[in-house]
């Protein structure tokens, strides 16, 4: 799992925290040093509140600990990175129970679909009993593509008509997983841009089905964001969070940009923890997200 972080995190590695293993590698801290690891952590996408934030914790520390030399801050910012990763209480998709109902959220082209096909390898790797319900029915398209994703992940699909009642998709999905035997529920759910008040509506009413129709459902509402769109995704996910309370990330298409920052955005300013990252194009490259290997990933 590890390996497949790390490579993941290649391009971050190499096109920024490269450079600020350079900035601390040698010579005295001057401001100099705190512009430069500055201008940095903003080129990862760490965001500029997060970044100010990190730069304020690591000159205190200077302070206190009497630290001079460049080279002493690298220890420093892995530790005050590794406090902005709050540790996450355990998933609530891992728990014990009958049935464990999940919803995908994210706007289309963020991987949403790969990654519910990822999740549900993942998850029947572990010994569980998958089945999806494809409420995106405003797109014949996203119906599809789930299909498609259970076929390569061997898992059914529940779906309806296009432009059917979403909610009646989830509702169906639910009864569908309690005759059946099966014990997880994952519901792809619409994607189309986050400004549209009808697309909010149609959530809400899932996650309503879903709650009205087995105990403290959903257990989780899982927010897809695609890394290389950076700070944007940030936007997106406040929208998402208001409307349908979502509890963690997904974070897709790591392996493919430099922006692997946003990771301590995410925590930091939205309050949400990474619970997967997608590691690559096949059905197996999803890993559960581990702050101290993200970290290492980040530097070595």
């Amino acid at each position: 799992m590890f390996k497949s972080i790390r490579e993941s995190l290649s391009r971050t590695r190499n096109n920024v925290f490269g450079q600020i293993a350079s900035v601390l590698g040698a010579g005295d801290i001057t401001e100099e040093t705190w512009e430069d690891l500055e201008a940095l952590l903003v080129q990862a996408d760490v965001g500029v509140p997060t970044t100010l934030a990190i730069v304020e914790s690591l000159r205190e520390r200077v302070r206190k600990e009497g630290l001079y030399r460049a080279d002493q801050l690298t220890n420093a910012l892995k530790q005050e990175l590794r406090k902005v990763l709050v540790d996450a209480p355990p998933l609530e998709l891992d728990a014990p129970r009958l049935l464990t109902v999940v919803m995908i959220v994210g706007v289309n082209v963020s991987g949403k679909t790969t990654s519910i096909g990822k999740l549900s390898r993942h998850y029947l790797n572990t010994g569980r009993k998958v089945m999806l319900a494809a409420a995106d029915t405003f797109r014949a398209a996203a119906i599809d593509q789930l299909k498609i994703w259970g076929e390569r992940a061997n898992v059914p699909v529940i779906s309806g008509q296009p432009n059917g009642d979403p909610g009646a998709v989830a509702y169906d999905g639910i009864r569908a997983a309690r005759a059946r035997g099966y014990d997880l529920l994952i519901i792809d759910t619409a994607g189309r841009l986050h400004t549209k008040f009808n697309l909010m509506r149609e959530l809400e009413k899932v996650y309503g089905v879903c709650k009205k129709s087995v105990h403290a459902a959903p257990h989780e509402v899982l927010l897809v964001l695609d890394a290389p769109t950076g700070q944007n995704a940030l936007v997106q996910a406040e929208k998402f969070k208001e409307s349908v309370h979502v509890t963690g990330v997904i974070l897709t298409k790591l392996d493919s940009t430099a922006k692997g920052g946003m990771v301590f955005a995410i925590y930091r300013e939205l309050g949400l923890p990474v619970r997967f990252i997608g590691t690559g194009e096949r059905l197996e490259d999803l890993a559960p997200f581990d702050p101290d290997q993200f970290i290492e990933g980040l530097f070595e």
